[in-house]
């Protein structure tokens, strides 16, 4: 029997459940669901919870023009920083020739107070980040408004010297709406896998990386980044990139059992630049879009689902 059959659309609970998980793999949630779990199966709750980051293999592939150096985060103990982080992401959704369905994620700005504390003792190196929110904006009036109480959360990150992140603490605010905390977390997981990874070896101007990641967002996805050093300034470096994901099996395994879909067609690709201070913790400044087009069906190939996605990070003062 198909997964979607006739008799179960519209309105099904496993087409409902499925389109939510479809989204998510794109990098966004619905906020329609406000008991929907977070990135990696996080649920509301105002203990902190962390999310682990799967790790990133960095290869150099050309080392670029002398001088070269390694760069390294070198932050201080107790140092701060002020910074926005601006996420959205639109995800528009066709079953068969039925009417497209917009599980589009409203753009949220995120104002962050970013302070360094002592190295963690879990890794070699590594730097545990410590993050205060302030005011939660969005365009969209309705999560405008259930954002208002996320004022004063708590989040943060550990990230080793080469810049990658390691973990994700997620700290709510008792008062946060479960849309809310839904709509930042997503920010958060979005912004995590568009960091920037260094590699080991010195570099200079035009030296090129790839950064190799996976991604377990609802459909388990293989990640390839490749960075280029296009310009330094002291502790200041800019880094052009490119992002490109690809599905790592063709069938895709729904959770509790629900079933199989065969991914058809997976494209994910995308464009950005950074800006970071090697003295500061998060990037200052950068851009960085991607989209795609999905296509899905169920086992029996009798019900077609298809997808339009795009998202995109900024970071600024």
């Amino acid at each position: 029997m198909p997964l979607f059959s006739k008799a179960s659309r519209p309105g099904s609970s496993l087409l409902a459940a499925t389109l939510s998980l479809v989204a998510l793999a794109a990098g966004c949630g619905s906020d329609d669901d406000s008991s929907q779990a977070g990135p990696a199966g996080t649920t509301s709750t105002t203990a902190e919870v962390t999310v682990p980051i799967s790790a990133t293999t960095v290869r150099l592939t050309r080392p670029g023009d002398e001088p070269r150096e390694v760069l390294q985060r070198r932050p201080a103990v107790n140092v701060a920083q002020q910074v926005q982080l601006t996420t959205g992401a639109e995800v528009f959704q066709r079953i068969d020739d039925q009417p497209v369905q917009d599980f589009s994620s409203p753009e949220i700005t995120v104002p962050l107070t970013a302070v360094v504390t002592r190295p963690t003792e879990d890794a070699d190196g590594a730097i545990a980040l410590d993050l205060t929110l302030g005011a939660v904006t969005s365009p969209d009036s309705r999560l405008a408004s259930a954002l208002e109480a996320s004022k004063g959360s708590g989040a943060g990150f550990t990230f080793d010297s080469t810049g990658a992140i390691t973990a994700l603490r997620l700290r709510p605010a008792a008062e946060s709406q479960d849309i809310a905390r839904s709509a930042i977390e997503q920010a958060f997981y979005q912004a995590v896998y568009r960091t920037i990874a260094f590699p080991a070896e010195p570099v200079g101007i035009g030296a090129q990386w790839t950064i190799h990641q996976k991604v377990m967002s609802g459909i388990a996805l293989d990640q390839t980044t490749v960075a280029t050093l296009t310009a330094r300034d002291g502790n200041r470096v800019t880094i052009d990139y490119t992002v490109d994901q690809t599905p790592q099996s063709p069938i895709w395994q729904l959770p509790g059992e629900a079933g199989t879909l065969n991914v058809d067609q997976y494209v994910m690709r995308g464009a950005g630049t950074t800006t970071v201070d090697l003295g500061l913790p998060l990037p200052v400044a950068g851009t960085v879009t991607v989209s795609g087009e999905q296509q899905y069906s169920d086992p029996e190939g009798a019900t077609l689902l298809r997808q339009t996605t795009s998202n995109r990070v900024q970071w600024g003062s």
